[in-house]
């Protein structure tokens, strides 16, 4: 059996699944990719095969890629041509070095034309992409990460206790970001899937309202929730210095470390229904619950969303 490659494990979701990954196989069976040669040492210094890799160019992509069967590409942090070009580049050097599955990290409702949250756009065209060129694979269309609105929610603490969005009164089965890197390591180790689309989803659908009261229970607080216009909430993020795409300036620090244009129509998507997928797949993929937002709350320190760490 070829090697298990994991591209990303300089960020956030790609060092979490490196780690689930190190418990499910051996050393000499992984192969890490990253574009920080900081972020690989440490793996490196355990005998794993590391390469630096930048995606948004072609060279030394299929060297990187030989000898692995399966490969799993964490979607990139920024959006439009750029980020599918980039998936592009690794699809077509993971087909070139003979890469039997490609494990994508996408979003539910991806294919849905009617949804309208911007991110989807790059990953119905990688999830396609991956299709047209005949590959095997296994796309896991996440959830929004339950830490994005643990975060955003003390931030709102912090504001005067009204968390303000314009999602309404749309659902969600958040899920953490911690269970979506499970879901990458065990989709890499799994044997049962080909061809394959799984929801990667929380264990119950969530209304914001609801999942503020979770938070008022287990922290004490007494935020409110309050329903506001797109345009209102594209003037939140504004206030706060949240670049409006991902070409903007990112503070460092931020609590919203993503584009407002990515939050807001993620919120309309939200609030349309467009995002309300809910399976048992992650349960059938890694054999465990996923963990409940409750529990995040309760463990509040350990389910934040961190800095960026993007260098693009």
């Amino acid at each position: 059996m070829g090697k298990l490659l994991l591209t990303g494990v300089d960020g956030n979701l790609g060092e979490m699944a490196a780690e689930v990954l190190l418990q499910l196989a051996e050393n000499d069976q992984i192969v890490f990719c990253g574009y920080n040669p900081e972020a690989l040492k440490k793996y490196a210094d355990m005998g794993i095969e590391t390469h630096r890799t930048n995606f948004n160019s072609m060279d030394g992509l299929v060297e990187a890629f030989q000898g692995a069967d399966k490969l799993a590409l964490i979607s990139m942090p920024f959006v439009g041509e750029k980020r599918q070009a980039a998936h592009r580049n690794v699809v077509d050097a993971a087909k070139k070095a003979g890469v039997k599955q490609i494990i994508y990290t996408s979003l539910v409702n991806a294919a849905d034309e009617t949804n309208p949250s911007i991110e989807k756009i790059d990953h119905a065209y990688t999830e396609a992409y991956i299709k047209e060129q005949g590959l095997d694979y296994i796309l896991l269309r996440n959830s929004q990460y339950a830490e994005a609105m643990i975060t955003n929610y003390f931030t709102f603490v912090k504001m005067g206790g009204v968390m303000k969005n314009s999602q309404g009164d749309g659902k969600m089965a958040y899920i953490s970001r911690k269970d979506c890197a499970k879901a990458v390591a065990h989709a890499l180790v799994s044997t049962q899937y080909t061809k394959s689309i799984l929801d990667i989803n929380g264990p119950e659908l969530l209304t914001i309202s609801e999942f503020v009261a979770y938070g008022n229970q287990a922290t004490g607080n007494n935020v409110k929730y309050e329903s506001v216009t797109d345009e209102e909430n594209y003037a939140i993020f504004d206030a706060m210095g949240v670049p409006r795409t991902t070409d903007g300036v990112f503070q460092k620090g931020s609590e919203a470390p993503f584009s407002s244009e990515g939050m807001v129509t993620f919120a309309q998507a939200i609030r349309l229904g467009k995002m309300d997928a809910f399976t048992k797949d992650f349960e059938k993929l890694t054999g465990e619950k996923p963990l409940t937002v409750s529990y995040m709350f309760e463990h509040e320190d350990e389910f934040q969303i961190g800095d960026r760490h993007s260098l693009d």
